[in-house]
C-alpha cells in the first residue's frame, strides 16, 4: 500500500489557474513578456517586446517565416530603425501564429478521451472531472532503497514528506539551485499520464504561464523508432507547425518545457561509451541519445524537462542529472476521493435520458451512499487512493444504474478488460529484460494463480506465506528475480493492499474484490492451470513437432539412396506423440468448461443475491448496523468467477487481451464453447432459483456467443425471476439474451421486481412472446398500463394469462386495459385483484368487455366495488360468449347484492361470480381458492380491512349453516368456519 495514504492535505482544485503570470528575475530570462502562454483570448496578440525580437543576428539558421532576417550583427545594426521594427513585427506575427496552432493542436489531442470513456459512460473533459492527485517530494535515496519484502509492515505508509504542487516542481531546490530536470514517478494507476494530459491542456489555455512552449513526447513512440534523427527533425516531424520556431530554440530565451512520458519504455545508457555527447539539435542520432543529452543538459541546456516513469525505471537516470524527484501518491486523502466521485457522478450526461428531477435525485443518492461507505474506512477507501480505481468505481456504477440499453460490446468483463488496457496498454514489465514479457501476462501467471487458489479455497485474505508461495517458490534465475523486483515496486499495490478489517490487519486482499475473480478467470482461460505432466508434455510435443519436420526431409532422401525400410517406420513413430498429445490437450478445454459449469451452478450459492446486486453492495456498502468483530462472517461468494470466464472468451475481450500480451486463440475459444454445450446448457435446463437464473442470463450476455446463447435460451420454457430487483440493466440483459431466439415462452414470472413503465418498454419484445405473464406487486400505474395496452393490441402478442394483482392501476389504468380488452385476441385470464379500480374503473372495463370474444376469467376482487358496479360487470359477463368466471370477493357488496349474485347459475346464466365462501345453502366450490388468495396476499393488504371481511365471511357461513338441515353440508360449513377462525386468530396475534 502506498505511503501516500497518511497525508491529510491535497492540492486545491484549479491550482494551476493561480500560477504567477510573471517570472521576472528567473534564471535565463531577459525581462521579456509572455505571449504564447497568455489567456485564451490573447493567444494571437502581439506583445510590445517579444522574445524573438531580441534574437541576435548570429542565429545558427534563418527563420523561414521572417523575411530579411540574414547577415551579421553589423549589417543588422546598420539597418534603419524602422526596418528593424517592421521585421520584428513580422517575426512576432509568424511565431505567435505557429505557437497558437501548436496550442490548438495539443489541446485537441490531449483533450481527447480514450474509447473506454465514450463506451462505458458519457465522455467528460479533463476540466470537468479532473482532481489533482497528491504529489510529494522524494529523493534518489528513497528510490534506491532495496525493494521491501512482501510484508504488511513494509506496505504501510511512511511518515509524511513534503507535499509539493505541480507549479512548484521547477522552483529552486533546498540549496538555492534552479531545478531544470524533474522526475515524476508513481506506481501503476496513480494518474501519471492523466496529470500530464491535464498539464498540457492547462498550458494550451493559458493556465500554465511559466513556460512559453511545451513539447510533449511519448517514450513509447520514441522506443519504436530506430532510425537516427535530429532533435529539430524529431520536433517538426511530430509538430509540423513548429517548423518556424525550432530553428531558434537554442539561441533564444524561450522558456521551453519538454515532457517525456513513460520513460520506462526506453533503455537509456548514460555512459559516454554507450551514448556519445551531442549538442547540435541538427545532428541525427538515435532517439534515446536525444533524450540522454537533453537530460545531461548538453543539448538545449536552458530547456526544462519533466519525466514521468514507474519507480523501477526512475533509478536509470543518474542522480546528478535530476534536480528534483517527486512521487505521485494518488488520492491519499478521502476528501479527494469524495471530490472526484461528486464531480464524476454529478455530470449532466451521467444518467442518460432520464427526467432532470429523477436523474438528479438518483445521482445525489449514489454520491451520498458512496460517501458514507468511504467514511466507514472500508476496503474501498484503501482501493480508491488509486485514481484509476476511482474511474473503475464510477464506470461500474454507471453500468449498474444508468444503462438503459446494453450494446453487445458493453459487458462487465469488458469494463474490467478495458480498465486493464487503460493502465497497462501492452507494456512489458521490464524493457531491459530479454524475455520482454508483458506486464499483464506476468500478472496473469502470478497474481492470477494467487487469485485462483483463493477462489478454489473460498478465501479473500492472503497471508505473507501465501504471497511467497505464489511469487517466490519457482524462481530459479536472475531474470526471474529481477522481474519480481520490478513487479514489487511498480505493480504490486495496484492489485493487492493491506486488509482493513479488524483482526485481519496482517493479511492482504485484492484492492477491488471483483478483480480477484477476474484474474482467476483469466488464469484458467489462458491455460495456466496445468499439471506438471501437462506442462512437460506440451513442451516435448512442441520440440518433437519441430524436429519431425526436419527429420522428414532427411529420411526421405536417405530412403531413396539406402534400402533402410525401418527409417520411415521410426519417423512415423516419432510423429505419434505430438498427435496423441494434441488429443490429450483437447481435454484442457473440457476441464475449463467443466470448471465453468461447476462454479456457475453451485447449489450452496443458489439463494444469494444475484451478482449485480453483490457488486453494487461491494461499492456502496450495505445499509444497517455494522458487523461486530467477534461475529462469525458469512462464507465468501465467488459467483462472478465463472461469469468472467465466459466474458473473457468473447471476441472483443480476446482482442483487447491480445494487445496486452495475453493471447487466447480462436480455436481454443471455439473448443471451449463446444465443450460448454455438454455441461453448461445441460445444467441450465434444470430449475434454478430466481437469483441464480438471473446470474445464468447475465453469464450468457457476458459470453457474447449468439449461437450458444440461442441454444441455451431455447431450453428455457419458463423464466422465473420473481423478487429479483429488475434494474434497467437487468431488464436490458434479459431482453438482449431472449432476443437471440423467437420461441414462445410458456411463463415469465416478474412478480415483485420493481418494474416501471420504462422496464416494460425495454422488455416489450420479450413480453410479446410470453403466454403466462406475472406482473404482480410492481407498483405499475397508469403509465405502465398504457404500455400493457400497446402490448395486448400488438398483432404478434401471445399473452393468454396476465396477472396485475396488487398494482396501483387506478381508474385511468383501467381505461387503458379496457381498450386493450376490446382489441385483444389472445388473452384468456386477467387478474386485477387489489388494483384500486373502484366503481369507475370497473365500469370502464364493463363498457369494453362486450367487444372481447376470448376472455374466460376476470378477477376484480378487493377493488372497493359496490353493488352497482359488480352487477354491471356480471350483466355484461352473462352475455359474453366465453367469460364464465368473475371474481368479486372482498368488495363492498351488500346483502341484496349478494342475493342477486347468488342467484346466478352456470347452466342458466353462463357465468359464475365468486363473491363469498357460500353458494346459497351450500359451501362454494371455490372456498379454498379464495382463502388461499387471502393468505398469499395478506402481507400486501390492509390487515384491518381483511379482518373485517373475514368476519363478514364468517357471519355468512354461520347464517348459511343455520339454514340447512343436511348434516353433510353442516359438516362442510363447520370445516370452512374453522379455517376462517384460525386465520382470524393468527391475524389478531400477528403470526400470519
Amino acid at each position: 500500500m502506498s505511503r501516500a495514504m497518511q497525508c491529510q492535505s491535497c492540492l486545491p482544485w484549479g491550482s494551476w489557474a493561480q500560477l504567477p503570470r510573471s517570472l521576472a528575475g528567473s534564471r535565463g530570462t531577459r525581462g521579456v513578456s509572455v505571449c504564447a502562454a497568455a489567456v485564451p483570448g490573447e493567444l494571437g496578440s502581439v506583445p510590445p517586446c517579444p522574445w524573438w525580437a531580441s534574437l541576435p543576428s548570429s542565429s545558427p539558421s534563418s527563420c523561414r517565416g521572417c523575411a530579411g532576417y540574414q547577415g551579421d550583427s553589423q549589417e543588422s545594426s546598420a539597418q534603419p530603425s524602422s526596418s528593424r521594427h517592421a521585421q520584428s513585427q513580422l517575426r512576432s506575427v509568424a511565431f505567435s501564429g505557429a505557437i497558437k496552432k501548436h496550442q490548438r493542436s495539443l489541446s485537441a489531442w490531449f483533450s481527447h478521451q480514450p474509447n473506454e470513456e465514450r463506451q462505458f459512460g458519457p465522455s467528460f473533459s479533463l476540466d470537468a472531472v479532473h482532481v489533482d492527485p497528491v504529489i510529494r517530494e522524494s529523493s534518489l535515496e528513497e528510490i534506491l532503497k532495496p525493494s521491501p519484502d512482501l510484508t504488511i509492515q513494509n506496505q504501510l505508509q511512511q511518515p509524511c514528506r513534503k507535499v509539493i504542487s505541480l507549479q512548484n516542481l521547477f522552483d529552486v531546490d533546498a540549496c538555492g539551485r534552479q531545478v531544470k530536470n524533474v522526475v515524476l514517478y508513481g506506481t501503476v494507476g496513480t494518474g501519471k499520464s492523466t496529470l500530464i494530459k491535464k498539464m498540457v491542456v492547462d498550458w494550451c489555455h493559458g493556465r500554465l504561464p511559466r513556460f512559453q512552449l511545451v513539447i510533449p513526447f511519448s517514450c513509447e513512440d520514441l522506443s519504436h523508432s530506430h532510425a537516427h534523427v535530429s532533435l529539430r527533425r524529431l520536433i517538426t516531424k511530430k509538430y509540423q507547425h513548429l517548423r518556424d520556431v525550432v530553428p531558434v530554440l537554442e539561441a533564444s530565451s524561450l522558456k521551453v518545457l519538454f515532457i517525456l512520458n513513460g520513460l520506462e519504455r526506453l533503455n537509456l545508457d548514460f555512459r559516454l561509451a554507450g551514448t556519445e555527447l551531442c549538442c547540435d539539435p541538427n545532428e541525427p542520432v538515435p532517439p534515446s541519445a536525444i533524450v540522454v543529452n537533453l537530460l545531461r543538459k548538453y543539448l538545449l541546456p536552458e530547456a526544462s524537462i519533466i519525466v514521468t516513469t514507474r519507480p523501477s525505471a526512475a533509478r536509470r537516470i543518474p542522480g546528478k542529472y535530476v534536480g528534483r524527484y517527486a512521487e505521485i501518491c494518488g488520492f491519499s486523502d478521502t476528501n479527494l476521493q469524495k471530490l472526484y466521485f461528486q464531480m464524476r457522478l454529478s455530470q449532466p450526461g451521467c444518467s442518460g435520458e432520464e427526467s432532470q428531477d429523477r436523474r438528479s435525485a438518483e445521482q445525489e443518492n449514489l454520491v451520498e451512499m458512496l460517501s458514507r461507505n468511504l467514511e466507514r474506512h472500508n476496503q474501498i477507501t484503501a482501493a480508491c487512493f488509486l485514481p484509476s480505481y476511482c474511474w473503475l468505481v464510477c464506470t461500474t456504477l454507471h453500468f449498474l444504474y444508468f444503462t438503459r440499453t446494453v450494446p453487445p460490446s458493453q459487458t462487465l468483463s469488458g469494463i474490467y478488460t478495458s480498465f486493464l488496457r487503460l493502465n497497462f496498454s501492452g507494456e512489458v514489465l521490464d524493457s531491459s529484460d530479454p524475455t520482454h514479457i508483458s506486464m499483464m501476462k506476468y500478472v496473469a501467471k502470478t497474481v492470477g494463480k494467487l487469485a485462483y487458489e483463493g477462489v478454489m479455497s473460498r478465501k479473500t485474505c492472503f497471508s505473507e506465506e501465501d504471497l511467497r508461495q505464489c511469487f517466490e517458490v519457482k524462481m530459479k534465475t536472475e531474470s526471474e528475480l529481477n522481474l519480481l523486483e520490478v513487479f514489487r515496486s511498480d505493480v504490486f499495490r495496484f492489485f493487492l493492499s493491506p486488509c482493513v478489517q479488524p483482526g485481519k490487519e496482517h493479511t492482504f486482499v485484492f484492492t477491488i474484490p471483483a478483480m480477484q475473480e477476474y484474474l482467476a478467470a483469466l488464469y484458467v482461460v489462458l491455460g495456466e492451470k496445468k499439471t506438471l505432466a501437462q506442462r512437460v508434455g506440451k513442451e516435448l510435443s512442441e520440440v518433437l513437432g519441430k524436429v519431425s519436420e526436419d527429420v522428414a526431409v532427411v529420411v526421405n532422401i536417405i530412403s531413396k539412396v539406402l534400402p533402410l525400410r525401418f527409417l520411415p517406420v521410426l519417423f512415423n513413430l516419432l510423429k505419434i506423440f505430438p498427435r496423441y498429445f494434441s488429443r490429450v490437450g483437447g481435454k484442457d478445454k473440457d476441464a475449463i468448461a467443466h470448471t465453468m459449469a461447476e462454479e456457475l451452478f453451485k447449489e450452496e450459492d443458489y439463494y444469494n443475491d444475484d451478482v449485480l446486486d453483490q457488486i453494487n453492495s461491494s461499492i456502496l456498502g450495505v445499509e444497517g448496523p455494522m458487523r461486530h468483530p467477534d461475529e462469525v462472517p458469512d462464507d465468501e461468494v465467488f459467483e462472478l468467477f465463472p461469469i468472467f470466464m465466459g466474458g473473457i472468451l468473447s471476441r472483443r475481450n480476446r482482442a483487447i487481451l491480445e494487445q496486452l500480451g495475453c493471447s487466447i486463440k480462436n480455436l481454443a475459444a471455439f473448443e471451449i464453447a463446444k465443450a460448454m454445450q455438454k455441461t453448461v446448457i445441460r445444467k441450465g435446463r434444470r430449475g434454478l432459483p430466481p437469483s441464480e437464473l438471473m446470474d445464468y442470463l447475465f453469464f450468457l450476455h457476458e459470453f457474447q456467443n449468439e449461437r450458444f446463447t440461442a441454444e441455451a435460451v431455447r431450453s428455457l420454457r419458463a423464466v422465473n425471476l420473481s423478487s429479483v430487483k429488475m434494474t434497467p440493466l437487468k431488464c436490458s440483459v434479459l431482453a438482449s439474451v431472449m432476443s437471440t431466439t423467437c420461441h414462445e415462452v410458456e411463463e415469465l414470472n416478474l412478480t415483485s421486481c420493481n418494474l416501471d413503465s420504462g422496464s416494460l418498454r425495454t422488455l416489450f419484445p420479450v413480453l410479446l412472446r410470453c403466454k403466462a405473464l406475472h406482473l404482480q406487486l410492481n407498483s405499475l400505474g397508469s403509465d405502465a398500463c398504457k404500455e400493457i395496452r400497446d402490448l395486448l393490441l400488438h398483432d404478434k402478442c401471445v399473452v393468454s394469462s396476465l396477472r396485475l394483482a396488487n398494482n396501483p392501476v387506478g381508474e385511468q389504468g383501467a381505461r387503458y386495459l379496457a381498450e386493450a380488452l376490446a382489441g385483444n385476441r389472445s388473452l384468456r385470464q386477467l387478474s386485477l385483484l387489489h388494483t384500486t379500480l373502484g366503481d369507475p374503473g370497473a365500469e370502464a372495463i364493463a363498457q369494453h368487455l362486450a367487444q372481447n370474444q376470448h376472455l374466460q376469467e376476470l378477477n376484480l376482487g378487493y377493488n372497493s366495488l359496490t353493488d352497482t358496479a359488480a352487477l354491471r360487470v356480471v350483466e355484461v359477463a352473462k352475455r359474453h360468449e366465453t367469460l364464465d368466471k368473475v371474481h368479486l370477493y372482498f368488495n363492498d357488496i351488500s346483502e341484496d347484492g349478494k342475493r342477486a349474485l347468488d342467484s346466478l347459475r352456470m347452466d342458466r346464466d353462463g357465468v359464475r361470480a365468486l363473491v363469498f365462501l357460500t353458494a346459497g345453502t351450500d359451501v362454494s366450490d371455490y372456498w379454498s381458492h379464495i382463502l388461499n388468495v387471502v393468505q398469499r396476499n395478506l402481507p400486501f393488504w390492509d390487515r384491518e380491512r381483511v379482518r373485517q371481511h373475514l368476519a363478514l365471511l364468517l357471519q355468512d357461513l354461520e347464517s348459511s349453516r343455520s339454514q340447512t338441515a343436511n348434516p353433510w353440508r353442516k359438516a362442510k360449513f363447520l370445516r370452512v368456519e374453522s379455517e376462517v377462525k384460525k386465520m382470524l386468530g393468527k391475524l389478531q396475534d400477528g403470526s400470519l
